[in-house]
């Protein structure tokens, strides 16, 4: 599995309102921060189920009442602060999170963190299983 290599700037905390997402692709995987009660709680931006992203646009991860993070594609429900999925096709899974680091109310991405697996390209996939056939 590989591993992040280096520290990586993403916010300040007062650049986000409260339940205010932004999003950040480090070596073409794509995660989200969710500001929730004064912190960022981040995740990597995959679903448990399908292994798709989860925002339904850019920095759009949480449902209508914005006290959820919901999957775009099968409205999965979670937690923001853990993570853990309450309802759905994936309950009782959680998000993978992403380790952060605060000094004076800017957030790092940590190194030395797992990635997650190289996003899938669903097109190319499918052309070489032409090609194979």
């Amino acid at each position: 599995m590989d591993k992040l290599d280096r520290e990586i700037a993403l916010c300040n905390l007062d650049d986000l309102e409260e339940q205010q997402a932004i999003e950040l692709s480090i070596d073409e995987r794509r995660l989200f921060a969710i500001r929730q009660d004064n912190q960022l709680h981040a995740y990597w931006n995959i679903c448990p189920h399908l292994g798709i992203p989860l925002n339904w646009a850019p920095d759009r991860f949480l449902d209508l009442d914005k006290t959820l993070i919901q999957c775009s594609s099968h409205g999965a429900l979670f937690y923001i602060d853990s993570g853990e999925c309450i309802a759905g096709p994936c309950a009782g899974q959680s998000l993978q999170p992403v380790t952060l680091r605060c000094t004076d109310k800017n957030y790092f991405v940590t190194a030395d963190q797992p990635l997650p697996a190289a996003p899938l390209n669903l097109r190319e996939q499918a052309l070489a299983d032409l090609e194979d056939s």
